[in-house]
């Protein structure tokens, strides 16, 4: 690989000067392609986008939420269409001279990890000032690796030491070869004023975001998992070609690819004003007004043997007709997966109930939600399509606790005439 083509990730938030200074000093010696994943607020990042727009072979995707620095890396290493070395840098590295991902490159071996700046943390992540019996920690602040290997290892995390997680399966295997230290990285990200190639203002965009914020992020993770893991237990073996309308952030079409050979796999976007992110692990990913699509579209993927329906309905105008138009088209042997927020949840009766009835970033009371369903109306709805439900799993996070809001739950429905063991069950999905 040509040292100028090795690819360049870099995450964002909240800081258009930062990428302004990384951009510029970068394109001042370099011209390798860069992908910038962005989180910042709605009304920051337009001016982060118009700094993107300036440099040539830049790419910015930007989420509608603070993706955290761990995530984004992963985001990136599981969805960009990347092949051998990837250079990731820090939004507020500041590019001297020229010379260092040369330097990177000659200590970069086919089958290592990455090279970069390592230090030694405990098993809880904090650094230590002692090697013996501790983890080594390759820093992703400036780091280059072979993203073959990473993708054989855990991902990032949301953290203060975001590659903790990788770095303690690497320490636990005995293969610390896998990562290599370069001792001028280390200095120049010391606080040393001596700098050989890079310039860093440490924790820039934590100071921004005020803190990591673990424990809300890792159980959104968690819960993103279980859903992803319950769907692709009810998809075939054998599929070759599968649509998803959703087309959320390409871990489901990666998992779904990975272990089924050669299937063909469409992602749709929801949103048509959405950033397209025609690099995700997909075959071919689209921008449509899903709501507008006719039967001319439908017959162009009658061949389609699953369709996944991850999050959709409930944020369409006019579900019924989707579901209308794929049973005009779907093949016999055809299934649609579909994962739908339940509107009978207890939070959500509990919220009405005091009229505390916001919307917000969560699955159940997300913002772009323009239908609601329960298990009850979601069979009629398939039903009067022309689809017969057979199989499904209540998704239960975690299950209500409080036996006094349990037992005004159960009254409700027995005042009603409706069964209160199924309304139970009902109210935990």
């Amino acid at each position: 690989m040509h040292i100028n083509t090795v690819p360049i990730i870099s995450v964002s938030y909240n800081s258009a000067e930062l990428i302004e200074d990384l951009l510029s000093s970068l394109r001042a010696h370099y011209t390798n392609p860069i992908t910038i994943i962005d989180g910042s607020s709605a009304e920051l990042y337009p001016a982060i986008e118009a700094v993107c727009s300036k440099y040539a072979d830049v790419n910015f995707i930007h989420f509608d939420y603070n993706i955290h620095h761990g995530p984004g890396m992963a985001w990136a290493f599981q969805n960009l269409d990347l092949h051998g070395p990837v250079l990731v840098l820090d939004s507020d590295v500041i590019i001297l001279k020229r010379g260092f991902l040369e330097s990177m490159m000659e200590q970069l071996k086919p089958d290592m990890y990455g090279v970069g700046s390592v230090s030694y943390v405990n098993e809880a992540g904090y650094d230590v000032d002692y090697a013996e019996g501790s983890i080594r920690y390759l820093h992703p602040a400036c780091m280059l690796c072979n993203i073959d290997v990473m993708r054989a290892w855990p991902m990032p995390i949301k953290h203060g030491a975001p590659m903790f997680e990788t770095m303690m399966a690497i320490h636990r295997s005995g293969q610390h070869e896998l990562i290599g230290g370069i001792d001028w990285v280390v200095e120049d990200f010391s606080r040393s004023e001596t700098k050989h190639f890079l310039r860093h203002d440490w924790q820039g965009t934590v100071k921004r975001t005020g803190g990591y914020h673990l424990e809300e992020w890792a159980k959104a993770e968690k819960e993103e998992s279980v859903v992803r893991l319950l769907t692709l237990s009810l998809m075939a073996p054998d599929l070759k070609k599968v649509v998803e309308i959703g087309a959320n952030n390409g871990a489901l079409a990666r998992a779904c690819k990975d272990a089924r050979a050669g299937c063909h796999y469409t992602a749709l976007e929801v949103n048509p004003d959405k950033k397209n992110l025609d690099k995700i692990a997909c075959d071919q990913v689209l921008n449509y007004d899903v709501d507008a699509l006719g039967d001319d579209f439908f017959r162009d993927y009658a061949d389609t043997e699953c369709w996944i329906l991850d999050r959709a309905l409930e944020r369409l105008k006019h579900p019924d007709r989707l579901l209308a138009r794929i049973r005009k088209c779907i093949s016999s042997n055809g299934s649609i997966i579909a994962v739908i927020p339940n509107a009978q949840h207890w939070t959500v009766q509990t919220k009405l109930c005091i009229g505390d009835f916001r919307y917000d970033e969560s699955n159940l009371m997300h913002n772009s939600h323009l239908r609601w369903f329960s298990r009850a109306t979601i069979f009629e709805m398939f039903q009067k399509a022309g689809f017969k439900v057979i199989q499904g799993f209540p998704v239960i996070h975690e299950r209500l606790q409080n036996p006094t809001l349990l037992d005004a739950l159960g009254q409700l429905a027995l005042a009603v005439g409706a069964d209160p063991s199924v309304t139970m069950d009902d109210l935990q999905a």
